[in-house]
């Protein structure tokens, strides 16, 4: 592992995750504990054995993990107890992200609808009060999924049959404008960027749009 040679916090932090890759597998690390070919589907682009490679270095260092679950012990990645408090400074980031992300993704950008699992709740959580039990489903691509108001916050995964208070249509840039409060909802609906079915309010409460 390289070192930059600096007793500094930040240096430090970055001699472990600042590699290029380490932070998106600890995105999908974060979003739940992973099989190695899941981990390859959810990283669009890396190759097996700079995984293979970025697995163990993380492995060393102490932030992930192997796991033995399932029938036949199939091995699954996930984070220590310390790479888990990584959270923080990830959903920092995406927040920060955020007129990066309203400008809409590049012809060539991968894009996964389970990223949102750890995007929305990053982008609500700070901003929005929860004010009601309500379940939205989100329509995109072809995995929906639903945005659910918890005790503890929000949470996003895939539609598991529950019935919805409402559903929303929109590119995933436009789901992540409306949860960073850069537009309104009313603004989004006018230029035709969402469509909405059932009831609007809960939208409205949920985006705090």
């Amino acid at each position: 592992m390289r070192s930059y040679g600096q007793y500094c916090g930040l240096a430090r932090s970055l001699e472990v995750v600042g590699d290029r890759w380490n932070l998106l597998i600890v995105r999908e690390l974060l979003i739940a504990p992973t099989r190695y070919r899941d981990l390859i589907e959810g990283l669009p682009g890396i190759a097996t054995n700079l995984l293979a490679d970025r697995l163990r270095d993380l492995e060393a260092a102490g932030v992930v993990e192997r796991r033995l679950t399932g029938v036949g012990s199939v091995v699954e990645y996930a984070l220590t107890p310390w790479g888990a408090e990584l959270r923080q400074p990830v959903e920092s980031l995406i927040r920060w992200s955020t007129p990066l992300m309203v400008r809409g993704p590049a012809d060539d950008d991968s894009f996964r609808p389970g990223w949102l699992a750890l995007a929305l709740p990053a982008l609500l959580d700070t901003r929005v009060e929860v004010r009601l039990s309500a379940t939205v489903g989100l329509e995109i691509g072809d995995s929906p999924l639903q945005l659910r108001t918890t005790s503890s916050g929000f949470e996003v995964g895939p539609h598991d049959g529950r019935e919805l208070d409402a559903s929303v249509r929109a590119d995933p840039a436009y789901i992540l404008g409306l949860a960073a409060g850069a537009f309104t909802l009313s603004d989004a609906r006018a230029f035709g960027l969402v469509e909405i079915d059932g009831d609007e309010s809960v939208v409205r409460t949920v985006f705090a749009a």
